[in-house]
């Protein structure tokens, strides 16, 4: 069991699985809204938007319409779920144990924690990418294979720091980077506006409504990732907090990011247009902007990517001890920071299509997580309290285990999702067998998973909690969960 250790104000935090208790819940809503916003500090969104001009064909109006609503599909869902961290107390990975069962919830858990591995390793990468620009540009140094395994060594370990500190180290660093990214970012849009040839930009013919929808699939899908997440930077909220800050700020905080990053990148996709395929798109960035602007930009968003790897790995944290990997939350995390270690080393030396691996990544991770949303979102419907005591107690005795450690209606529902949602998703090493079907041509293989997963949950019968003696015996049914 993880460790119990009372969490002292600016200390580091010591607070494992176990639920926190009401006396020291005390963070306030508005602290979420820098989260989120830090959590969007990427470059990438710029390469995304650029994407959207030349891989869709859409125009500046239809991008406009993509980056208005991918944030608010997608960090809905990641304020709504975050409501059962402040219910629980717990991260939202040991909340899943309530749904999914002791035994059950290790398989979307390591399905979730190994998908984890793949977004440190983007963002590790292009934080890498981003040092050796600013390098480049200050002091003339070259890349070369020891200088991409130096960088991405010192920023894995600085995520590595920020992250084992805990939330709020990553809550003060969040709210000093969301002004300072804001400040620079408002730089780059007076330059486009000033520099920009927006007779060009206006001139852009209109894409295809397809096109459209799977774009908002594209950018929504870095959202989605976040959303078995979000219980774990609210279970210091006191019990009775407003729920509509959660949502609001979860939306707020990403769409004031996302929207003019995607247009920027947008704009500068007419001009030029190797912005979306590049293999090294922080470099290429870096020679669009001029180096008063370029080089303090990519520093805050060198920032910005530290934050987002920090809190992914401080939730990965949450997720491998939740698996059963029984050491403090910091040392959890350096599994995570190892391994994006060597997937980086292969993505920066070895891989030829950076962005090709970015989008068939966020394509497959949509769907890897869209079928713990929907099972996920379902049972929170039902349920309003969460057994402290239950979640903890992996043994036969917790009213969590179940049939076998097992809620075979959550199971069902969440094996069935995922293989739907396969079956409509393309990427570019491979293709289901519906993926030439509406739905698949649409890039809708992520919605999909969450409709099949949240009905099939839904009308399967509801999984009995039971109470057992110390041996596990005398099942005796409690309530339907």
């Amino acid at each position: 069991m993880s460790s119990t250790t009372a969490e002292t104000e600016g200390a580091l935090e010591t607070r494992g699985l176990e639920p926190v208790p009401d006396a020291e819940r005390t963070g306030r809503t508005r602290e979420l809204f820098p989260t989120w916003v830090a959590a969007n500090i990427s470059v990438l969104l710029l390469t995304m938007g650029a994407g959207l001009i030349v891989s869709n064909g859409l125009n500046f109006w239809q991008v406009l319409v993509v980056a208005l609503v991918s944030p608010l599909l997608s960090y809905g869902m990641v304020g709504l779920i975050s409501i059962s961290g402040k219910r629980g107390g717990s991260p939202g990975m040991t909340l899943s144990r309530a749904v999914f069962g002791q035994r059950g919830n290790l398989f979307p858990g390591a399905l979730i924690w190994v998908a984890r591995w793949g977004w440190e390793t983007i963002n590790a990468v292009t934080g890498a990418y981003a040092i050796i620009t600013v390098l480049d540009i200050c002091f003339g140094v070259e890349s070369s294979t020891w200088l991409t395994v130096v960088t991405l060594v010192a920023f894995v370990a600085c995520t590595f720091l920020i992250s084992g500190l805990g939330r709020k180290i990553l809550h003060i660093c969040s709210t000093w980077s969301t002004y300072a990214f804001g400040a620079f970012s408002v730089l780059v849009l007076i330059y486009l506006i000033a520099e920009a040839d927006w007779s060009a930009v206006f001139d852009q013919p209109a894409g295809s409504t397809a096109m459209m929808v799977a774009g908002v699939g594209t950018i929504a899908a870095g959202g989605i990732s976040w959303v078995p997440t979000g219980p774990d930077f609210t279970r210091y909220l006191p019990r009775n907090a407003s729920n509509k800050p959660l949502v609001g700020h979860a939306v707020g905080g990403a769409a004031i990011v996302v929207v003019p990053m995607v247009l920027m990148g947008a704009v500068m996709a007419v001009s030029a247009p190797k912005l979306s395929t590049a293999q090294d798109p922080v470099s290429f960035l870096g020679s669009l902007l001029p180096t008063w602007i370029a080089v303090p930009y990519l520093i805050m968003a060198l920032v910005g990517m530290l934050l987002i790897n920090s809190m992914s790995m401080y939730s990965a944290g949450f997720t491998a001890m939740t698996l059963g990997i029984k050491v403090p939350r910091a040392w959890a995390v350096s599994v995570n920071a190892i391994i994006s270690l060597i997937f980086g080393y292969i993505l920066m030396n070895v891989a030829t299509s950076f962005m090709g691996s970015f989008i068939s990544f966020l394509t497959l991770l949509a769907v890897a997580f869209s079928a713990w949303i929907g099972v996920f979102g379902i049972d929170m419907l039902r349920r309003k309290t969460y057994d402290g005591e239950a979640l903890m107690d992996t043994k036969r005795t917790s009213a969590y285990w179940y049939k076998a450690g097992f809620a075979w209606q959550a199971m069902t529902a969440w094996a069935i999702a995922l293989l739907v949602g396969l079956l409509f998703t393309k990427v570019d090493w491979f293709s289901g067998p519906l993926a030439t079907s509406w739905i698949g041509r649409h890039g809708l293989g992520w919605l999909a998973t969450i409709l099949v997963a949240a009905v099939l949950y839904a009308v399967l019968p509801k999984t009995p909690l039971v109470e057992k003696d110390a041996a596990g015996q005398g099942e005796t049914e409690l309530v339907s969960a």
